[in-house]
């Protein structure tokens, strides 16, 4: 009988969540970290938020998840510099630009993909604007607008002198 040894992932999920570490259960980020100071939420939410463009968590490999949680790990210290920067202090730019390009090579090789947000007006939006543009003005808008644009006579007390082809 050919009997081959399960897989890694196979060996993983035959294995009691007690005998996991907290971290491969999903209940810790870090180990040995609290987790509530700023630099562990923000962490977390990147690795939340990059996780979900990737397509969500369920449907990442344990290799992207790896990599999503190098780049949150990046992006967290290039924001820590650049809070530095703003606030006047001497930052070492070899080590901020070295550690951008490895967030963008991580980002890329995760799958971060520039997506057109469509512009384009709805139908029932264009039907609305249009709808509003020639709707009969009311009395009070009329009169709303003469107060804000007067028209010609009114500034004058004259009528309008009438323009006609003939009188030329």
């Amino acid at each position: 009988m050919d009997h081959k040894p399960p897989s890694r992932a196979d060996a993983l999920r035959m294995r009691s969540p007690t005998n996991r570490s907290k971290v491969t259960n999903g209940v810790k980020l870090l180990p040995g970290v609290d987790g509530r100071n700023v630099w562990a939420r923000r962490f977390y939410d990147l690795c939340a938020s990059h996780a979900q463009d990737a397509g969500g968590p369920d449907t990442l490999s344990e290799a992207q998840i790896s990599l999503i949680r190098r780049a949150a790990a990046l992006e967290v210290t290039l924001e820590n510099l650049e809070q530095a920067m703003a606030q006047g202090q001497d930052v070492d730019l070899d080590q901020y630009s070295r550690a951008a390009g490895h967030l963008r090579r991580i980002l890329e090789t995760v799958g971060v993909k520039r997506a057109a947000r469509d512009v384009t007006p709805s139908l029932s939006a264009i039907i609305a604007e249009h709808a509003a543009a020639t709707k009969p003005a009311t009395k009070a808008e009329k009169a709303a607008a003469a107060l804000v644009a007067p028209e010609p006579e009114a500034l004058t007390g004259e009528a309008p002198a009438a323009h006609s082809e003939a009188a030329e």
